[in-house]
């Protein structure tokens, strides 16, 4: 049996990132990942860095807003990292931090972006509200129905197919081991230390222990959770982003929206990539949820999106949509992320939920501290797993 000093679950972007910064530190660690690197939502998000308050989140603004003050400081701590991966990575993740524009069309969303600005501009996030005009003056390319928009100048967007690899990459330089095919099918805790059981790729049987493990396998961190007979509230979500055929570059913007479901951006290359939250439909196996196959595509969905782009971007409309796809990824109740250690069982950590991508760099960064430290230089305390502490009261 190999012994490692900490074993990650989950090869996204948490998880490499998160054995990157462990490796750095010194210490003997290994990833585990179900399938190939990079194959779940960490792979098949649009790459969007949305450091303002999304819409998603702010749909309960008035009861979290203790809560979203602590996750706007978090993106002053992102944008660190963020200007610095590439260096850090020594090499190109296709990184655009031209800003970024939530906007508004109505009086009531207007409402809402400067009681969200009063948040933002409350835990230092750079956000400046602007006008119809001054919103046009910035970005000719919107439509006359955009009445105000909130700018923060370090928003863009980074190709997700590049950044985990090279998290990866880093981290097996400095030592860290990287299984992939791994299946875990067994987690269990004996004379202070985590036993872990998985099958390899030629289906021989597996095990390792640890003294400590971090659960960060996505829409998957239920499973693994549950193998240790722990209850994580996180729930998977199916989810739709649109591609459109390359044109010349007019958009050096990431585009969202305060009251609808929209995100938009321009590649590197020249397409447009169309997301923002719509759904999509989770396969069924069994009477449960199937986490393991893509979504189906919603069409309603897709046209949706399209035209709400279409509305704020114009430009849209000209467009072929080019590619269609789905992902899947997991929320929990207040939309928070769950990051810190379980209570109820010393040395499991989890890191899931929560705009991963955006704050993957950032969440692994302060895992890996919290996992060496017991602290963490930015506070965690209100992403704990131990807010959920009721639901592991009986279990063990």
């Amino acid at each position: 049996m190999a012994d490692y000093d900490i074993a990650v679950i989950g090869g996204g972007l948490i998880g490499c990132a998160s054995a990157y910064y462990l490796a750095k530190s010194g210490v003997r660690v290994v990833v585990l990942e179900r399938g190939q690197i990079n194959q779940g939502a960490s792979g098949q998000n649009a790459g969007s860095l949305h450091f303002q308050l999304e819409h998603r989140l702010i749909q309960n603004l008035e009861v979290q807003v203790r809560e979203l003050e602590y996750y706007v400081g978090l993106a002053r701590m992102s944008i660190a990292l963020w200007q610095g991966i590439e260096a850090e990575l020594g090499c190109s993740t296709e990184l655009s931090m031209r800003g970024g524009l939530m906007v508004a069309e109505t009086p009531a969303e207007i409402a809402l972006l400067e009681r969200k600005l009063q948040i933002e501009q409350s835990q230092g996030l750079g956000v400046e509200l602007l006008d119809g005009e001054a919103v046009r003056k910035l970005a000719p390319y919107l439509s006359n129905r955009v009445q105000a928009a909130l700018y923060c100048a370090s928003e863009g967007h980074s190709n997700p197919r590049l950044l985990t690899p090279a998290y990866a990459r880093k981290a097996v330089d400095l030592g860290a081991s990287l299984i992939i095919d791994a299946t875990v099918s067994e987690v269990r805790r004996a004379a202070g230390r985590w036993h872990i059981t998985f099958g390899d790729s030629a289906g021989k049987r597996q095990q390792i222990s640890c003294g400590a493990l971090l659960n960060a396998a996505g829409a998957w961190a239920v499973d693994i959770a549950a193998m240790a007979r722990l209850h994580l509230p996180l729930f998977p979500v199916g989810l739709t982003m649109n591609a459109t055929e390359k044109t010349e570059p007019q958009i050096p913007h990431l585009i969202q929206h305060v009251g609808r479901k929209l995100s938009l951006k321009q590649t590197e290359d020249g397409n447009l990539l169309i997301g923002g939250g719509w759904r999509a439909h989770l396969r069924q196996r069994e009477g449960r949820w199937s986490r393991a196959e893509s979504p189906d595509m919603a069409l309603d969905s897709v046209i949706g999106n399209l035209r709400t782009a279409a509305e704020i971007v114009p430009m849209v409309s000209s467009l072929r949509l080019l590619r269609t796809w789905t992902g899947t990824t997991a929320i929990t109740p207040d939309q928070l992320p769950v990051l810190g250690e379980v209570p109820q069982a010393p040395g499991f950590f989890v890191a899931a939920g929560g705009s991963g991508f955006t704050y993957g760099p950032a969440y692994a960064f302060l895992m890996s501290e919290l996992m060496l430290t017991g602290t963490s230089s930015y506070p965690l305390a209100p992403f704990s797993p131990a807010r959920f502490n009721g639901l592991n009261a009986f279990m063990g």
